[in-house]
């Protein structure tokens, strides 16, 4: 039997945020590492039937992880996020969007602030993530493009490769 673990999905219009609470049945070593190593987040990043695949990824300040979401087709749209702070199984955050294949960033898609807080409990880990908007209408864009319904799949995706991990 799986874990219940806990999964909030809170839009702030006022304040332009989506705060997503996520519990992972796994150690915070294994939950980092899949939060921020290609070969892992390829595995789980991108709702089937897309996949993600990375071309490039420095995890470090000023780094920046540049992925396709590839289609069963083979179509690719990329993004690219640039990690503006990393405290090492505590936290990250970056800021991105949708980009081309050179990595630069549309400024007609949403962007974002992604920041991960990371939070061991009993057997589980805890994920808070807040991504801040620049404007209402990319935060609404982001929500009408299937956000919260790209999330659940990939926790669901990053749920299954845990248990691989964790044998």
């Amino acid at each position: 039997m799986k874990p219940t673990l806990v999964f909030d999905f809170i839009v702030n219009k006022e304040n332009k945020t989506i705060h997503i609470t996520r519990e992972f049945a796994a150690s915070l070593e294994l939950v980092w590492q899949a939060w921020t190593t290609p070969e892992l987040l390829d595995k789980w990043w991108g709702p089937q039937p897309w996949r993600a695949e990375t071309k490039t990824m420095d995890f470090r300040e000023g780094g920046f992880w540049h992925y396709a979401m590839v289609s069963p087709e083979g179509e690719k749209h990329w993004s690219k996020a640039t990690f503006l702070a990393i405290k090492k199984e505590k936290s990250f955050a970056s800021k991105g969007g949708i980009c081309d294949e050179n990595g630069t960033l549309d400024p007609a898609f949403p962007q974002n602030l992604w920041e991960n807080n990371f939070s061991p409990k009993d057997n589980k880990v805890q994920v808070d993530m807040l991504l801040t908007y620049d404007t209402l209408d990319d935060l609404e864009k982001e929500i009408e493009m299937g956000f919260k319904e790209g999330m659940t799949i990939d926790f669901q995706q990053l749920d299954e490769l845990l248990l691989t991990l964790n044998k």
